[in-house]
């Protein structure tokens, strides 16, 4: 039971810590360092008003936790049917996350019967600035991949959603947050930035250093075509902050976040310098940029090495559907960790059996 519940725990600080990155960009996404100082010389220091409310989340929440979705469902699929595609699940799921969007429809390639509870979940039906390469990738009903890539985008939305595929006892953690960003973004930057953030939670999951996770997912990074971009970014990251903790102006020397190489580097850049997990999120998100997004993977990163409790309490307090994410952290850490590696349901207790019931596999 204790693996299970540290599973649980550093499942629990990736997801929520993710979403507070996220939240706390989300009023300042398309300011400038200007406009955020104008405002507040000290930049942000807290949750600002977005969407009605503070600690409001965006589509990086909601998409990451259709991802968490779709890994449960294929992990569910694959104990009862001994076969899953990960990434047809996963795209399944994005399909259910598509019909949440305002005016928005699920081709008939991800049509779906709305199963599962998810879905169901009345506040996540909002349209939170979603990405437009998201939504035409997925409105087409195609599904990309590496080989046959569905368009030539290396926007951030494809790595600020795959954290959870780090979360699993997949082999290859790379290679699926690599296939799951290729769904709806084709540049080699943009889904192979998503595989270096899938394995390096992976790592930091298993108890690895930040600096050692990075130097796993940097060996893995450099057997793929086209990985140049990423790594260069990545070492860019690593040595602004060997220098020590920057400044907003240096940060934005890593780019803006817009494109995938650039959010990561800001991610890892930040999580690298941090003192705690507060500090961490307030530097990757006071900057000219895609605020919501860097401070969602510093989130993910932070909170996957810490677990819940290195989480401010504060900023978790008034975290937007914190309940939501808190279940869906505990399905997918129950799911794969709390039957035992390997997906032999014979033997369960009522918490994973219930997990099993509320996600049809599909």
């Amino acid at each position: 039971m204790a693996a299970v519940d540290d599973a649980r725990d550093r499942t629990r600080g990736c997801l929520l810590g993710g979403a507070i990155g996220d939240a706390l960009g989300a009023p300042i996404e398309f300011e400038s360092l200007a406009d955020i100082r104008r405002r507040d010389p000290a930049g942000v220091t807290g949750y600002l008003p977005a969407y009605g409310r503070r600690g409001a989340i965006t589509d990086d929440t909601q998409m990451t936790l259709f991802t968490a979705e779709g890994v449960i469902r294929a992990v569910v699929r694959f104990a009862h049917r001994g076969i899953a595609h990960g990434p047809s699940v996963i795209e399944r799921a994005y399909g259910r996350w598509l019909v949440t969007q305002d005016g928005e429809h699920a081709p008939d390639a991800l049509r779906t019967d709305r199963s599962g509870w998810l879905v169901g979940v009345d506040e996540l039906h909002h349209r939170r600035a979603p990405g437009a390469t998201c939504l035409a990738a997925l409105r087409a009903g195609t599904q990309g991949n590496i080989e046959h890539p569905i368009n030539a985008s290396k926007g951030c939305g494809g790595v600020m959603r795959v954290a959870p595929i780090g979360l699993t006892a997949i082999a290859d953690p790379f290679r699926m947050g690599a296939d799951a960003a290729a769904l709806t973004h084709g540049h080699p930057s943009g889904y192979l930035a998503a595989g270096v953030l899938a394995s390096t939670v992976h790592q930091l999951f298993r108890g690895a250093s930040l600096d050692g996770a990075l130097d796993h997912a940097t060996d893995e990074l450099v057997g793929y075509e086209g990985h140049g971009e990423t790594l260069a970014a990545l070492h860019a990251a690593r040595d602004l902050a060997s220098a020590g903790r920057p400044s907003p102006e240096q940060l934005e020397a890593l780019g803006g976040g817009w494109v995938a190489e650039e959010a990561l580097a800001i991610g890892v850049c930040c999580a690298l310098v941090a003192t705690d997990v507060r500090d961490g999120l307030m530097l990757a998100v006071n900057h000219s940029g895609d605020s919501d997004s860097t401070g969602s993977i510093a989130g993910n990163l932070l909170g996957v090495a810490g677990g819940e409790s290195s989480l401010p309490a504060d900023l978790l307090a008034d975290l937007e559907l914190r309940d939501v994410i808190t279940t869906v952290a505990d399905d997918l850490a129950d799911a794969c960790w709390g039957a035992g590696v390997g997906g032999e349901y014979e033997e369960i207790d009522d918490r994973v059996a219930e997990v099993l019931r509320r996600y049809p596999g599909f």
